[in-house]
């Protein structure tokens, strides 16, 4: 509900009221006299002024109005605010006339309001719905309290949360003229959801959060930032804002504000300053109460991170720079959705880009713009398929070539093909460990000899919340420990297992940030027979194990006793 404009003064006259109260001996010419001079004066109408002079109570009016016009009274306390009908009358009118649509029955809607004689408030409303109307009186003191809180809800709170510290800007050149200007009066129309808007967006920002959750329902409106993994609910704004907000989103994302009945997808770009502006890749989707929308932050900083800053133990790290160096062949990177396989790719790449390599990147979409490096969003409706996008690289002189995931076997023939001719090729698959990609390819029908000449590197992960600093240390039963697949040499009393505490830093969640847990399986000699013998995935793991590769499991159990992550979340985020 909007909030009272400043020009939207109540209703001033109320002789009616005022002329029973007169024959009732409740008041007298005089005082009636005074309480109008008052309303005239503050520019507010009888009743407020009436009530506001101590010259009647509230309730005594109340009392009075029902007796004396023959309309029950009603406790407003009694009230549930969830229930009130939002759309049913302006809510503008209800505010300027100090009446509150309770409810609808049938073809009549029930009407609390304080002064039942104003019949040009009674009139607007028929006029309005064109329903009959069932008047109910309340305390006009109540009426106001649950008025203005039902207004502070909306419009006056999207205020207060917004603020008016921060002035954001979308840059024009991504809206284009006709959405920029579109753009422009949606921020003049609904300041404050523009407001409410960014200060959702620099909060999710500032929390690190990787997407906002924007969820329409029956009763409620919620909001959820995905942090460190888990989503958190931040914020139930005002239902009645949930169109506004979705049309501000889809006008600066470049989608068709008309169109709620298919889902779209588009982008926007947020520029924080001269030199600093995040991306946001925005997806809309039709629930049965409204549009559903979702934003991925897509922060391209995280790519010059470094490999470091990913959490590659030493041994690993050497391996993986090892093999991003080479010439020629396949590094493949797997795991779930959300896993951190596209930061590691990025990170990879820039690792290698360099003036004299020449970089492709076919993706859908790209999500992070990394300068240096050609990227292709694919179009499977256009024909732009990853296959199309791999055969044309193929003729742009490529040095490295990255392929955002491997779906068919037309793509992965034509990228093995590519590593095998000269080109090192960098892709994703979803499987759930290394070993598990061979048999996957073989799976897809890619021919065992191709799999043993082209991959060389096969890296699984995880991303496992890291402790907070408030991080204490716990006591776990050494069965625990062996059960969850430490060795009995490991508990040797050197280290302690940390779990999470929860201060101001992490909001009381006892975690920070994100560290990744990693499989890392070079093809060796050994590996590529057993590839040419179809071997199983159990085969494939044996013999990784004898080569002294670390499973997630083993990776994770190497966080806890590094105290960077608890032995619940390394159980919760790997399979052994």
């Amino acid at each position: 509900m909007s909030a009272v404009l400043p020009n939207s003064a109540p209703q001033m006259a109320t002789p009616g009221l005022a002329r029973a109260l007169m024959q009732a001996n409740l008041l007298t010419p005089a005082q009636v006299e005074t309480v109008s001079k008052k309303a005239q004066a503050e520019k507010i109408g009888f009743i407020d002024a009436l009530t506001q002079s101590g010259t009647v109570s509230a309730r005594d009016l109340a009392t009075f109005c029902s007796d004396a016009f023959g309309y029950p009274l009603l406790d407003l306390s009694v009230i549930n605010e969830s229930l009130i009908p939002d759309k049913l009358v302006d809510q503008k009118l209800m505010q300027a006339q100090r009446l509150l649509a309770v409810a609808k029955k049938g073809n009549k809607v029930s009407l609390a309001i304080s002064d039942p004689t104003n019949n040009s408030a009674l009139d607007q409303v028929k006029f309005q719905t064109g329903l009959g109307i069932d008047i109910i009186v309340v305390q006009h003191d109540a009426l106001v309290k649950l008025l203005d809180k039902l207004g502070k809800s909306s419009e006056q709170s999207l205020n207060e949360i917004g603020g008016d510290d921060f002035d954001l800007e979308f840059k024009e050149d991504d809206l284009g003229a006709g959405a920029a200007a579109e753009a422009q009066a949606t921020e003049i129309d609904d300041a404050p959801v523009v407001k409410f808007l960014q200060k959702m967006l620099i909060d999710a920002i500032n929390m690190g959060a990787s997407d906002l959750h924007f969820e329409p329902f029956e009763k409620f409106y919620r909001i959820r930032f995905r942090v460190d993994g888990e989503l958190r609910e931040i914020a139930q704004p005002p239902l009645a804002i949930k169109d506004k907000l979705s049309s501000r989103i889809k006008v600066i994302s470049k989608l068709d504000i008309s169109e709620k009945r298919v889902p779209q997808d588009g982008r926007m770009k947020l520029q924080l300053s001269a030199s600093k502006s995040i991306d946001f890749r925005v997806s809309t989707l039709p629930t049965l109460f409204g549009e559903k929308i979702v934003m991925r932050i897509l922060d391209g900083s995280q790519a010059q991170m470094g490999i470091d800053a990913l959490g590659y133990d030493p041994d690993h790290k050497a391996i993986l720079m090892e093999a991003i160096q080479r010439p020629y062949g396949m590094v493949l990177v797997t795991g779930p959705t959300g896993s951190g396989k596209t930061v590691s790719l990025y990170t990879c790449l820039n690792v290698i880009n360099k003036p004299g390599i020449n970089i492709s990147t076919a993706e859908d979409p790209a999500e992070i713009n990394l300068p240096g490096v050609n990227q292709v969003n694919v179009n499977d409706k256009a024909g732009l398929t990853f296959a199309a996008a791999l055969k044309s690289f193929l003729r742009q002189d490529p040095d490295v070539i990255m392929v955002g995931e491997i779906r068919d076997l037309e793509t992965a023939d034509i990228a093995i093909k590519a590593a095998q001719t000269g080109h090192m090729v960098f892709s994703t698959l979803h499987t759930n460990d290394a070993p598990a990609t061979l048999t996957r390819l073989m799976n897809m029908g890619v021919a065992p000899f191709n799999i043993a000449s082209s991959v060389i590197l096969i890296t699984a992960q995880r991303l496992a919340r890291r402790l907070c600093t408030c991080k204490k240390p716990v006591e776990i039963l050494d069965e625990v420990l062996l059960q969850a697949g430490f060795k009995d040499e490991d508990l040797d009393g050197t280290w302690k297992p940390y779990g999470p505490v929860g201060c101001d830093r992490c909001n009381g969640g006892g975690y920070k940030g994100r560290v990744g847990i990693y499989q890392l399986m070079p093809i060796s000699e050994a590996l590529e027979r057993l590839i040419l013998a179809s071997a199983s995935a159990l085969d494939l793991e044996e013999q990784a194990q004898k080569e002294g590769i670390r499973n997630l499991r083993q990776s994770g159990l190497m966080k806890v006793r590094q105290g960077m992550t608890s032995l619940e979340e390394v159980l919760g985020c790997t399979n052994e």
